[in-house]
């Protein structure tokens, strides 16, 4: 019978710490949307109808509801991996397969990665086919959705695998500071990733058309000229081939930035709040909000790569977590997997630097453009993407990127008052 060490214990107590706070905190998202179902806040009483209200708090329920299922879910997975002997299985059948040690290790992390990704399908099946179905934001087709997972998994093989390998040769071979070369590789690869990604990456999904409204192109290039931002053109994506969802954003890096629009957006909002909503994205980049994204997200991962480097030396990291055997593969899986049961905690302080980002960048919106048609736009996004207007606050302090609707509303209503 397998013996918990020390450490079985901690990672033991901090799985079930981390399931617990999730539940809490989604219990409580339940409890606030339902308490204010039957009610529209007074802020949007004359905006948004009480069934589209009514809608966004099923919405949300529903996903929430899935949410909690998918938790308890991913804690029986990590300890079938580790503590019920899960990848020391898979390890011994790579090494029966594979003779080389390089290429054993990168098969076990691809073999995991895969059969991980596979038992969780069926949640994103449910979520897209089911939810999203429900409340008619689902356009996608079972055929187009598997063509997605393959093609998705193709890329990530061509990619992921000659990066795997490269980690897992420095880690051997590069001596006690192997973990700065590998940092500063894998910064490199992001880098990388993130510039092809407009021209190379996207369009393997998505079809890219140069927008075609002269109006609103000249109202957008304006904007551009007066804010001193260039890029490589301005896009439509077909997002309505898979989602009624609508969004924009910035992305690419250096000169090969791009800016799009989903054509769901641009089919619900005039071109004032559009220009509206581009300037709040210009705000990110007038704010250095990306850079400053980079450079903590930089060392963050080099401190992560240094606590890795430091417990593949510990016999009780793997013993611990139901490995016999130590290796540099298997320090890079386990560690992979576990941390976030540890780093949970560090959500809330990352959700309140991109709230203030947001906060930020609505500031640039309202000296740019009419913060009435910035709030004209996201009134009309809540709606559309059926957003709840009543979240649980310390939810949505732990969880939640932006503003929660009322507060951003009220903030940018301040804009007004002073305006």
């Amino acid at each position: 019978m397998f013996e918990l060490h020390l450490f079985s214990h901690v990672f033991l107590f901090a799985m079930g710490a981390a399931v617990a706070v999730q539940w809490w905190l989604y219990q409580r998202q339940l409890t606030s949307v339902v308490a204010h179902r039957n009610a529209v806040p007074a802020a949007f009483a004359d905006k948004i109808t009480l069934a589209a209200h009514q809608k966004a708090a099923d919405y949300t329920q529903d996903k929430i509801r899935l949410a909690r299922l998918e938790i308890i879910y991913s804690a029986i997975l990590l300890l079938a991996w580790t503590l019920g002997g899960g990848l020391m299985w898979l390890a011994q059948q790579c090494n029966a397969l594979v003779a080389d040690a390089l290429w054993q290790g990168v098969l076990l992390i691809l073999s995991t990665l895969i059969i991980t990704s596979l038992l969780e399908l069926p949640f994103g099946w449910y979520a897209t086919f089911r939810i999203e179905q429900r409340y008619d934001f689902n356009r996608t087709t079972l055929g187009l959705y598997l063509r997605d997972k393959l093609q998705g998994l193709v890329l990530a093989l061509i990619l992921g695998v000659p990066m795997i390998a490269a980690i897992l040769w420095l880690m051997q071979h590069a001596g006690e500071r192997w973990w700065i070369y590998a940092w500063a590789l894998w910064m490199s690869f992001s880098l990388f990733i993130m510039w092809i990604f407009p021209t190379v990456l996207a369009p393997l999904f998505n079809k890219f058309t140069p927008l075609d409204d002269s109006e609103l192109r000249q109202r957008i290039e304006t904007l551009l000229q007066r804010c001193g931002f260039t890029s490589r053109g301005i896009f439509v994506m077909d997002g309505s081939r898979r989602s009624a969802h609508g969004n924009a954003y910035f992305t690419g890096l250096g000169q090969n930035k791009r800016i799009v629009f989903f054509d769901t957006l641009l089919k619900h909002l005039q071109p004032e709040e559009i220009e509206a909503v581009l300037a709040h994205e210009l705000g990110h980049f007038k704010r250095r909000h990306i850079q400053k994204s980079l450079i903590v997200n930089a060392m963050l991962l080099l401190a992560g790569f240094a606590l890795l480097g430091w417990l593949a030396q510990q016999n009780w990291f793997f013993t611990g977590l139901g490995v016999s055997q130590t290796s540099m593969p298997m320090a890079l899986l386990l560690f992979v997997m576990v941390m976030p049961v540890f780093s949970i905690y560090l959500q809330p302080l990352f959700a309140y630097f991109s709230r203030r980002h947001e906060f930020e960048a609505d500031d640039f919106a309202a000296s740019q453009t009419n913060a009435a048609d910035l709030i004209g736009a996201l009134v009309k996004l809540y709606k559309e993407n059926a957003s709840t207007l009543t979240p649980d606050r310390w939810y949505s302090a732990f969880h939640e990127s932006h503003p929660p609707a009322p507060v951003r509303v009220a903030y940018l209503q301040t804009k007004l008052a002073h305006g």
